[in-house]
């Protein structure tokens, strides 16, 4: 047999002072549980600012830019410009056409390197759009290279060092708005490449 438990009964109020003649602490409408701060005690209200809505604590203030070696980053670029560079020209040359998504991906990557190994320096931005444009400029001779290494048989190598001249002289010859832009939207990409990786 269960034994029925007695129904609970509410907390009764306190009937008078306590102790000490302190008055009694008086409950907060609509929370019988939740008193009002009794008049002598500091603590009894709570932290300042919590009370009113307002945050205790003053926002984190936002992330200093993170630091890195400016030397290694400039030394990243380069290199990224000339792998860059190679894969472009090789593009362009097996392709026999210039690929704007190749520029931006060219730019890109020299800003990126170039900001993530060497911080937020804001000369990086500057000197990866500049390496940009010789890397695209670079990989459009390379391309030539190739077409003609294709065409005649003649090594890419001996194209580049032994008839360069043939090569700027095809180049300028061919150049149009779009061997142009192709520079500038590259040297744009790499310069929001080494902004981005930086931050």
């Amino acid at each position: 047999m269960s034994q029925s438990t007695p129904p609970s009964q509410p907390p009764a109020e306190p009937s008078g002072p306590p102790a000490g003649g302190a008055p009694a602490p008086q409950p907060v409408a609509g929370n019988p549980y939740a008193q009002q701060p009794t008049a002598g005690n500091p603590f009894a209200g709570g932290q300042p600012g919590f009370a009113s809505g307002q945050p205790g604590f003053a926002p984190a203030p936002p992330p200093a830019p993170r630091p890195g070696n400016v030397a290694l980053g400039i030394v990243a670029a380069v290199v990224a410009a000339v792998v860059t560079a190679a894969v472009y020209g090789t593009i362009i040359g097996k392709t026999e056409y210039e690929i704007g998504y190749a520029a931006v991906g060219v730019g890109f990557l020299i800003g990126f390197a170039a900001g993530k190994l060497g911080g937020g320096n804001p000369a990086l931005p500057i000197v990866s759009a500049v390496l940009s444009l010789g890397a695209v400029y670079a990989g459009q001779l390379v391309g030539f290279a190739v077409f003609g290494a294709d065409e005649t048989g003649i090594p890419v190598m001996t194209f580049l060092t032994e008839h360069f001249g043939l090569l700027t002289d095809a180049w300028q010859e061919e150049a149009d708005v779009m061997t142009y832009l192709f520079l500038a939207i590259g040297a744009a990409a790499a310069f929001s490449g080494a902004k981005k990786a930086a931050g």
